[in-house]
């Protein structure tokens, strides 16, 4: 039931920790659910800092990142960044993982692998549970201020979304919004969580929505094809299930006209423009464009697929300078008035 979701938000005032802090007020007393942050040590302030000082100022939001990885970061210290914002936050937090994607290719290395991110998540649910871990060394390694954070992966790919339900408390499915590829993800997390005999259920579902609030529709088409780009260049097969055709170059060659890559550029219409043989449907199948009657349309017809969802992130995509305040509202204010209060009549305590 739509009223049963939480909504959370990952693109706030990042300018300093301060103004992060009063965002999330904001967003709380707005009646979001979760204030997630991204981290990338080169774009943004550290996550825990932020969530931290957000933690101090809020009773209610849960608080966590969205998405953090393995290879900037090692286990240990994700564990215990993570349980010290708990600390502070009691009992709102949580940590998700990915495999790193833009923030470790700034920094010129690899995404973690599959494997890597597997042995990752189940150390760092092991430290925050407090249990000994066998590290080869004489003494077991334990964490002294272990809390109990939920671990969350973010994931799009079948193999990680199959070794997500095997090991996570709970899955962020990245595969845009088309019924096709959703009913497939969530069937990868559940096989996955039948492989290590674990009830389906003990796995929380949660998406990353694409949303991009505009009444201009050649400008959404231009930037839904960047998304729909972006999907394809990480996992190609999601083209696949929906029965949509890659009719272009190669997207690899193609990705050499946009930094970093096709979801990240700085200018998500000029991307959609060099994939413009992208087709309409395709376009419509990564993201949630439109006006707020358009959104709530489209965010009703996700949650009427009847899957298990418990967490809408709404991943807001670049405004026009414009469209950012409509009558001395800012973006999230916005979506939680005009949109998720008539997709979630009731709000959650």
């Amino acid at each position: 039931m739509a009223s049963q979701v939480k909504f959370g938000l990952n693109r706030w005032n990042f300018g300093s920790a301060a103004s992060f802090a009063l965002d999330v007020k904001n967003g709380e007393e707005l009646g979001w659910d979760l204030a997630l942050i991204p981290s990338s040590p080169l774009l943004l302030h550290d996550p825990y800092v932020m969530l931290a000082f957000a933690a101090r100022g809020t009773e209610r939001i849960g608080l966590g990142s969205l998405i953090e990885n393995p290879v900037m970061r090692h286990p240990a210290v994700l564990a215990s960044s993570a349980a010290t914002v708990d600390e502070i936050a009691q009992g709102r937090t949580m940590l998700s993982l990915g495999a790193g994607d833009t923030a470790v290719r700034l920094m010129g290395e690899r995404p973690a692998k599959v494997v890597e991110l597997e042995k990752a998540t189940v150390l760092i649910r092991q430290l925050l549970a407090g249990e000994e871990v066998d590290t080869g060394i004489r003494e077991p390694a334990q964490l002294r201020h272990a809390r109990s954070v939920p671990v969350w992966m973010a994931a799009g790919g079948p193999r990680t979304l199959k070794m997500a339900g095997r090991v996570a408390d709970g899955v962020f499915i990245r595969v845009g919004c088309h019924e096709a590829n959703l009913r497939s993800a969530v069937a990868a997390v559940h096989a996955g969580a039948r492989e290590v005999n674990r009830d389906v259920s003990e796995v929380q579902i949660g998406l990353v929505l694409h949303t991009l609030l505009t009444e201009d529709h050649i400008y959404a088409s231009r930037v839904g094809r960047a998304i729909a780009a972006g999907f394809y260049e990480y996992s190609p097969m999601l083209f696949d299930a929906p029965g949509f055709d890659w009719n272009g170059p190669d997207v690899q060659i193609l990705k050499e006209q946009v930094w970093p890559d096709f979801h990240h550029t700085s200018d998500l219409a000029a991307a959609g423009d060099v994939v413009n043989f992208i087709d309409s449907a395709a376009a419509e199948a990564f993201a949630v464009t439109g006006g707020t009657d358009e959104i709530v349309s489209q965010i009703r017809e996700v949650l009427d697929f009847g899957l298990p969802i418990s967490t809408i992130v709404v991943h807001r995509l670049p405004l026009k300078p414009a469209e950012f305040v409509q009558g001395g509202r800012d973006w999230k204010e916005i979506i939680a008035r005009d949109v998720l209060e008539r997709v979630r009549p009731t709000k959650i305590d």
